[in-house]
């Protein structure tokens, strides 16, 4: 039996899942201790076969299984219910793991034994992309929320499954993701019934780390927003008694004067703590960008308010 399962659901990233898959072949782990992984495709969009030479050969297990039902919250199901561990990491298919990644997951939950604990690794992007201003700004509170956790407390509205770990047996009791959850809450919902229902704890250990490759625009944010907000109306929705974050963050921004956007280019330059200069520039950025991001985001949202007989408050 292994001591730990690596969960990773793969889409259309042959290349990709091939490094991921690398990358754990040269973890450092204490004498005694194992892990396989398992891999998740999609047997109708994708080439299974395609997705079988990117496993390939391995020094450790690994099993490809396809999902059962359509979305990523199916696949990461099959997945963890397949898994051999009591321990299950969740990484997606486009990231390149530090050597001890998987070591420092384990250390933690032997630490903090208990279903009620997980743990959050760093996801940071690859040294090897070229890093944009966009793509250095969605670090700060839009794709990832590093920046703001204090402590080893992350809160469960960081259960990011690029990069988290957590016992099979609270998966078991709150059964699973939500199947019928579109990309981009399925996580946070689990992580909001785990939490409701377990008392689900998520911590943070900095040093379990991966590179995401997976570079990005402003215009391919643009298009993902439409989904963000089905994603987020349907979350609210099932728990009122979460704010819904974007809805806020963007209707803020749109309320504002147009921004010109001139502090954008220069967020990789200059520190929001900068005194007065870096407030001055985040200020800039933040108002330009979700200005930017808004309007796809709020129609959808709007619509979805006139078809279910709701408003924004």
């Amino acid at each position: 039996m292994p001591d730990l399962s690596v969960v990773i659901p793969t889409y259309r990233r042959h290349g990709l899942l091939a490094r991921t898959l690398d990358r754990l072949e040269a973890q450092v782990l204490p004498r005694g201790v194992s892990f396989e992984a398992i891999v998740v495709d999609d047997p109708n969009e994708d080439d299974t076969e395609l997705v079988a030479a990117a496993v390939g050969d391995r020094p450790y297990p690994v099993r490809q299984l396809s999902r059962l039902a359509v979305g990523v919250a199916a696949a990461r199901n099959r997945g963890w219910r397949a898994a051999g561990a009591d321990l299950v990491l969740f990484l997606g298919d486009d990231v390149l793991a530090d050597r001890r990644l998987l070591d420092e997951h384990l250390a933690w939950h032997r630490k903090h034994p208990g279903d009620e604990i997980g743990v959050l690794g760093k996801v940071r992007w690859a040294r090897e992309e070229r890093i944009t201003p966009f793509m250095h700004w969605l670090e700060h509170g839009v794709q990832f929320d590093y920046h703001r956790i204090v402590g080893i407390d992350a809160g469960w509205g960081r259960f990011y499954t690029t990069n988290v770990s957590v016992k099979r047996g609270a998966l078991e009791r709150v059964g699973g993701f939500d199947e019928a959850f579109p990309f981009g809450y399925e996580d946070l919902e689990i992580a909001k019934r785990m939490h409701a229902q377990l008392g689900f704890r998520l911590l943070y250990n900095d040093k379990a780390r991966v590179e995401h490759l997976h570079p990005t625009t402003l215009q391919d944010w643009c298009r993902r927003m439409a989904q963000v907000a089905v994603a987020e109306h349907r979350f609210v929705a099932k728990h009122p008694d979460v704010p819904p974050y974007f809805r806020d963050m963007l209707l803020r921004a749109s309320s504002l004067p147009p921004a010109r956007g001139r502090g954008a280019p220069l967020v990789k330059l200059v520190p929001r703590a900068v005194p007065w200069l870096g407030e001055r520039i985040w200020t800039s950025a933040d108002t330009w960008y979700r200005q930017q991001l808004a309007p796809p985001f709020l129609a959808v949202w709007e619509r979805m308010d006139r078809e279910e007989g709701t408003t924004a408050e």
